[in-house]
This record gives structure tokens, C-alpha cells and sequence, in this order.
């Protein structure tokens, strides 16, 4: 996997900041562009985020299916969380999976970063693959405001969800299970 682009010079004439919402922020930009045009972006500030592919024993993959509220719709997900300031992505995943989904894994995979909306904000999620996976007989208790169903599924049965379109799963996830399957060797 790639790293991530460098970044390129711009000038920064002026930070508006819009709203300090819930670990984001809102904020306008204007700047001077690396060609010399001066435009006013607005984005979104975000501390990055983790996302892990976990596969059980017998090969089923744990999914969430949860309630966002910004599409008013429950959605097919796989367990994220976003990160504390300073907080090491895949210590953050490692415990996202036992609160979220109620699983250990012993066995750790990098799938690579992603930008999952870089036309308008900063945020990073570091993709994981997650095996040798173990229920955890207490699982730590995760966010009240968290509406989620723990779903397990075949890898055909994910693909022909996805093919179908009879089953919503959020962009993150669709990436990171494409490249699960690459290292899984699922084509």
C-alpha cells in the first residue's frame, strides 16, 4: 500500500472557524492554491479514525449493522471507532472490537490508510484485518449513543449483498473489505 500523498505548499490567508462539534471541527479556509488562484474551502477537521475486517474461525466476517442518524438509516458496517488525540490506531481498533463487536483478535493485519472524503476533510482511516478471533465473555461496555447489532456473514454472502444493493454498507467499509479480500487471497 502506498503512504499517503505528500502534501503541497498552499498559503493559508485566513481559518474561519464554523463549530466545534463532537471530537470534529468545522472550519472555512481561505487560501492561496500551489497555481496562485485565492478560493475558500470549507472542512472538516478530524482526529482520524480505525476500522478492522474481522474474520472468525470458521470464516464468517462480524459486521455491524447501525443506526446513523445523518442518513436516517441503519447501515452494514464494520467495526470503527475514531481515534483519542495521540492514540495509537491499532491499540484504538484493538479495543473498538471488543466494545463494538465483542471480540479479541490475536492475529493483526495493516490493510493501509484511506481518505474517506478528501474533497472536504482531513480524516485518515487506518484499516485493519482482524483474525483468530475470540468472544469475549464480558465485553467491555461501548458508546450509549450507539445503536448497533452485531451480524455475522459469509464472505459470499457479503459479496452478494453488496451486488444486490439490497443491503447498505458505508463507503470505509466497501474499501476496506476489497482489500481484506486481496489479502485473503478472495479475489
Amino acid at each position: 500500500m502506498a503512504p499517503l500523498p505528500a502534501p503541497e505548499p498552499f498559503e493559508l490567508l485566513d481559518t474561519v472557524e464554523a463549530v466545534d462539534a463532537r471530537k470534529i471541527r468545522f472550519e472555512r479556509n481561505r487560501i492561496k492554491l500551489p497555481m496562485g488562484v485565492e478560493a475558500t474551502f470549507g472542512m472538516i477537521r478530524h482526529p482520524g479514525a480505525s476500522l478492522a475486517v474481522p474474520i472468525t474461525a470458521d470464516g464468517h466476517v462480524v459486521l455491524l449493522r447501525q443506526y446513523r442518524f445523518a442518513v436516517q438509516a441503519r447501515l452494514l458496517e464494520f467495526p470503527a471507532g475514531t481515534l483519542e488525540e495521540g492514540e495509537d490506531p491499532l491499540e484504538s481498533m484493538q479495543r473498538e472490537l471488543g466494545e463494538e463487536a465483542g471480540y479479541s483478535a490475536a492475529r493483526w493485519d495493516s490493510l493501509g490508510p484511506m481518505l474517506p472524503c478528501p474533497g472536504y476533510s482531513d480524516e485518515v482511516i487506518h484499516c485493519f484485518l482482524a483474525r483468530e478471533l475470540t468472544p469475549l465473555e464480558n465485553p467491555p461496555a461501548g458508546d450509549e449513543d450507539e445503536d448497533l447489532e452485531v451480524v455475522l456473514m459469509t464472505p459470499m454472502d457479503l459479496d452478494a449483498r453488496l451486488g444486490s444493493g439490497d443491503e447498505w454498507l458505508d463507503g470505509k467499509s466497501v474499501t476496506a473489505w476489497y482489500r481484506a479480500k486481496q489479502l485473503l487471497g478472495l479475489g
